[in-house]
């Protein structure tokens, strides 16, 4: 006989939410493998003593992390997963009959904590990765990614000619009137004829959106330009668990932030015993500063020069002592001076006359002449021993294997970060909102990463005792020895409790 469903609501149910969210469940284990109590303590300095209650601070950095680990940048949308799925509200600690969070404390609380709180919530993770050892710590790999800006180039104004007042007093003094052309915003010769204004071709350098001011233009070739973040992601090579993470200005090139991602990836790992010895990345982190800044630390490089930097001179040979070039004529190129071309960046020319290139009979085959029409010049960096060095090292069979290794690490991590765990727009305003929501998302990432490993030794070693029950003599002792190992793992992950799977 055909069955039919006839729904009724009942008055009084009895149900317990653990009864149905199954044992394996992933929000389930992460209740259980991560202790987020130290929140209370950390965030205490934000609340008063007298008021209405806030939202708990361990359900509010939960429900973030849920938005992550769902791809869910809504604070909206967070809730109305949450309040749909049995599992959510397990690992918040909420009945189904309990009403959650209304959405805007979310974002008024993610305002209210500092930047550090959501730094520590990422290195609890990443210690316990440590503890589980997923992290060598060896050998870091970088790279970095354009993350969208939550504001939009049409909202983009000019900035004013004179920001700081003070200037403004003192020119204001000396003269009135050039004041006054200061303030009219000048335009090329072009410009004006054409009836064009500063704002049909905007730049950083003369216009800001008012919403975000953090937020810079940028783009990559066959891409639209837009309002962006500039991402810093260092990944340790040995099983791709993320170390560091870190937003800057998106105008702002890779080789300027190595530095402070070098210090990141040191104040993370150093508290856990770990030193990094090498760092692995491509040509945009090639900088004179950036190769002092790895020496610095004793840090062995892997990062290919720029095309600028000619490692030989066909012909022309270098005396150290005197600091100058001889060319094929024997002749002498003097060092002329020291020049900013970039900013940060220093070069050293040096110079022959015109008329010695002229009579000499080698100038039509000369690379030096050609370069220029008053003589032939050689400019180099100040930087030199460090691109020469880097060259060198970049020559051997290992520098090629790193750097194959390189893109299969880091590049598949930004991908998944980028189009699964919500780092592809940042709804934030302001730099440190930017670096929240990458830690954050950093976080989650490691977060699978941490629980798929604990699962996979499960297995390893069930299948390990699965084989050796064959063996009656070897039964006892592996069983003992896979008790020993899971009660370990678990006592390392959550100190205050013995769990066995």
């Amino acid at each position: 006989m055909q069955g039919k469903k006839q729904y009724q609501e009942r008055l009084f149910v009895s149900f317990q939410l653990s009864d149905y969210v199954p044992e394996d469940n992933f929000y389930r284990r992460l209740k259980e493998v991560i202790d987020f109590s130290f929140l209370y303590k950390r965030t205490s300095a934000c609340y008063g003593k007298e008021g209405q209650k806030s939202i708990d601070p361990v359900v509010f950095m939960k429900l973030m992390l849920v938005g992550y680990l769902e791809n869910i940048n809504s604070d909206r949308r967070i809730i109305n997963a949450a309040r749909m799925r049995l599992d959510i509200l397990y690992f918040l600690g909420y009945n189904i009959d309990e009403e959650l969070p209304w959405h805007s404390t979310l974002s008024r609380t993610r305002q209210l904590y500092g930047e550090e709180v959501f730094k520590e919530v990422f290195q609890l993770v990443l210690k316990q990765c440590i503890e589980k050892g997923m992290v060598a710590g060896r050998r870091q790999s970088l790279d970095s990614v354009f993350i969208k800006a939550n504001a939009s180039l049409d909202s983009m104004v000019e900035r004013e000619v004179l920001r700081d007042i003070a200037d403004f007093a003192t020119e204001l003094d000396q003269n009135v009137e050039e004041v006054k052309k200061a303030l009219v915003v000048s335009l090329p010769k072009k410009a004006h004829k054409k009836g064009l204004t500063a704002k049909t071709n905007p730049h950083n350098k003369t216009h800001y959106s008012p919403s975000d001011p953090d937020a810079k233009m940028s783009t990559k070739p066959g891409k639209p330009t837009a309002l962006n973040y500039l991402g810093q992601v260092g990944v340790d090579t040995a099983s791709h668990v993320i170390t560091h993470v870190q937003a800057f200005e998106a105008d702002k090139r890779d080789s300027q932030c190595l530095p402070q991602v070098v210090e990141g990836l040191l104040g993370n790992l150093k508290p856990q015993g770990i030193e990094i010895e090498e760092v692995l990345a491509d040509t945009a982190y090639s900088s004179g500063e950036a190769l002092k800044a790895l020496e610095h630390h004793n840090i062995t490089g892997y990062i290919p020069n720029r095309t600028q930097f000619v490692y030989e001179k066909p012909g022309f040979l270098y005396h150290d002592k005197e600091d100058y070039y001889s060319c094929p004529g024997n002749e002498k190129l003097i060092h002329k001076g020291t020049f900013q071309t970039l900013p940060g960046v220093y070069t050293k020319e040096y110079r022959i006359s015109k008329k010695l290139c002229n009579k000499c009979p080698l100038k039509s085959k000369c690379s030096a002449f050609k370069k220029s029409k008053n003589g032939a010049i050689i400019r180099e960096t100040i930087d030199k021993e460090y691109y020469q060095k880097m060259h060198e090292r970049m020559q051997t069979k290992r520098a090629r294997h790193l750097m194959k290794q390189r893109s299969a690490t880091v590049e598949p991590v930004i991908g998944t970060l980028i189009n699964y765990l919500g780092m592809k727009k940042v709804h934030t305003k302001g730099l440190k909102g930017a670096n929240k929501c990458m830690l954050l998302s950093a976080t989650a990432y490691n977060i699978k990463k941490l629980l798929k490993h604990a699962s996979l030794f499960i297995q390893t070693k069930a299948a390990q005792m699965k084989k050796a029950l064959k063996n009656p003599l070897k039964t006892t002792v592996t069983l003992l020895k896979l008790l020993y190992l899971v009660d370990s793992c678990h006592t390392r992950i959550h100190p205050s409790k013995k769990l066995y799977c």
